[in-house]
């Protein structure tokens, strides 16, 4: 397989994504990589089987306009894009500017075939070990139609399923309450869209403090919405890792009692590591985009890079074609 990496793109440079393609080389003997970016700082790279080595001189910041980033034709992730479709490559991961990913993956890449709007689908832990649920949208879009979520919903269960091995996985509807008339006039209208399409196993509503229980396969919601409900779970995380580890340091005590009880927090840390999901999959377009997080490290990255074989390995791109 042929895979494409932005390897300018991100918060920590070359150094993260150079360590990923040389982690995943180890792992996969049937993968081929294209490294995108400033040749002096892919010297590591230099003379690594299966690796080409495609020059780019600009870099896209994060907060680029999406529009403005497809007239910058030496950025990394457009030479990526257009390395992506030349050699006809199975996935292309980046983990730089989301907003110029989905406008070149919508104006190069091109929707699939009656799609309004792509999204933008990312793995979740849940308190379950193994178990994951997928959001969407995540962001790829600020405001969406009922047409659009349930079209998001359609396609994010295929996803769901080839991923994750779910026969009929389990939707919901991210909402300010449970009940059916709960939520705004977009939410409704989508409900009932939802509650009447019989390709749709549609569970109901679901509030944003329940997803992580492992009930959920499948939670769909607005990009507006969505983006916040993301950073908002990893900022909430992120916050009670760092009271835990406080509170255990606070005198010998606790320290004593943290030797006690480490086995339960390894097994609780393990059980909700976001690095461990994966990046989030530009679903919708004709082609494997993977958006791997900003502040990726190695780790992170590689499990973007597992998460894009794994999807390219079950053609999930065709198979939504046929299944829609």
């Amino acid at each position: 397989m042929k895979f494409v990496i932005d390897m300018m793109g991100g918060d920590n440079g070359v150094e993260t994504t150079i360590g990923a393609v040389k982690e995943f080389l180890k792992l996969h003997d049937d993968v081929e990589f294209f490294c995108i970016g400033n040749v002096e700082s892919l010297k590591p790279l230099e003379g690594t089987p299966r690796v080409t080595i495609v020059p780019s001189k600009e870099v896209l910041k994060m907060d680029v306009d999406p529009m403005e980033a497809m007239h910058k034709h030496e950025a990394s992730l457009n030479i990526a894009m257009d390395t992506y479709i030349k050699e006809k490559c199975d996935c292309l991961v980046s983990a730089g500017s989301t907003g110029a990913l989905v406008s070149e993956g919508v104006f190069k890449i091109r929707r699939l075939p009656g799609i309004k709007r792509p999204c933008l689908v990312s793995p979740f832990p849940t308190v379950i070990k193994g178990k994951k649920f997928v959001c969407a949208d995540l962001g790829a879009n600020i405001e969406n139609t009922s047409e659009n979520l349930v079209q998001f919903a359609k396609i994010t269960s295929i996803f769901y399923r080839l991923a994750y091995n779910v026969e009929n996985p389990k939707v919901y509807l991210l909402n300010n309450g449970t009940e059916e008339e709960k939520g705004n006039a977009l939410m409704k209208e989508t409900y009932q869209l939802l509650k009447n399409d019989s390709s749709i196993n549609f569970i109901g509503n679901m509030e944003a403090r329940e997803p992580l229980n492992g009930e959920c396969d499948v939670l769909i919601t607005d990009g507006f919405t969505g983006n916040i409900f993301l950073k908002s779970t990893e900022g909430a995380c992120k916050a009670m890792s760092n009271l835990i580890k406080r509170s255990f340091k606070t005198n010998l005590l606790t320290k004593i009692g943290y030797l006690f009880s480490k086995k339960g927090f390894k097994d609780m840390s393990e059980t909700m590591d976001y690095k461990s999901t994966g990046g989030a999959m530009l679903l919708g377009v004709n082609g494997l985009l993977i958006k791997a997080h900003g502040s990726s490290d190695v780790r992170t990255f590689v499990s973007s890079l597992k998460i894009g074989y794994k999807l390219a390995k079950s053609d999930v791109v065709n198979k939504i074609k046929e299944n829609l």
